[in-house]
């Protein structure tokens, strides 16, 4: 299992946890597909009305796919399998409000989640950073994401420097990405109280604004969504040479990173 549901009668809020700290809380298939089912089982439980995900261990809330999944691809450059496409809320119908709270790295796929959630809380300690193009791959799904919360050059410099930089919680704080930042170890609990506080709310209201704010950017996203099967075909190098530079990178040939 990597994925711990628990929930909480008293307040109506569920807390989901990526549960696979020895691997920074990388998701794997069988991860990606409890995610979808989870969500999908909030939507029928009516005693849930907000919720909250997180990673466990205090290192990464998640950094991506687990490199150690093998995910066979069509030929056709019109079309792409990604496992990520439904690990969150809104893929999966879900329009009770999620919070995102963010302990340590949060890199690559970790997007999909954090651009589903209604706002993100961070510990202090909390970094953010997109590796694709180091490894030679385009970074689409997970930049339109974060184009829907951050100003464009700050997403399209997150997204271009790859494992050079990391942007601090504080910097992340400052450009929108993060509401509030809390103290290390912090960020779970400030997420539960702030969906105990919604949950508390009539909930019809709240899942109306929910899909409100979410319709705001919608038209946008979706547009572009629709270009990000095609640009990561025609530019991502051949899995052999991704494999090749990631394992550069483990050797430490790819140097440190600067802060931001």
């Amino acid at each position: 299992m990597g994925l711990r549901v628990e929930r909480d009668r008293g307040t109506g809020v569920a807390l989901l946890t990526l549960d696979r700290p020895e691997k920074h809380n990388a998701i794997d298939l069988a991860t990606a597909a409890e995610l979808g089912a989870a969500w999908r089982a909030l939507r029928y439980d009516d005693e849930v009305r907000a919720a909250v995900v997180t990673g466990a261990g205090g290192r990464a809330f998640c950094t991506g796919v687990d490199r150690g999944v093998d995910v066979p691809q069509p030929s056709s450059p019109y079309t792409i399998d990604d496992p990520l496409l439904a690990i969150g809320p809104k893929a999966n119908d879900l329009w009770k409000p999620v919070i995102a709270a963010v302990e340590g790295m949060a890199c690559g796929g970790a997007f999909y989640l954090l651009g589903e959630a209604e706002f993100v809380i961070a510990s202090e300690e909390a970094t953010f950073f997109d590796p694709h193009t180091t490894y030679g791959m385009v970074s689409a799904y997970e930049a339109i994401s974060m184009a829907q919360r951050m100003p464009y050059g700050e997403v399209a410099r997150m997204a271009l420097m790859g494992t050079a930089e990391r942007v601090g919680a504080r910097r992340a704080y400052e450009t929108g990405l993060v509401s509030e930042l809390t103290p290390p170890g912090g960020a779970v609990a400030s997420a539960l109280r702030a969906a105990a506080v919604i949950a508390s709310y009539p909930t019809e209201a709240v899942q109306g604004t929910v899909r409100a704010v979410w319709s705001a950017g919608e038209a946008a996203r979706s547009q572009a969504l629709a270009h990000a099967p095609h640009l990561i075909a025609l530019g991502n190098l051949a899995p052999e040479r991704q494999a090749e530079l990631f394992g550069e990178r483990g050797r430490g040939g790819g140097g440190g990173y600067r802060l931001r």
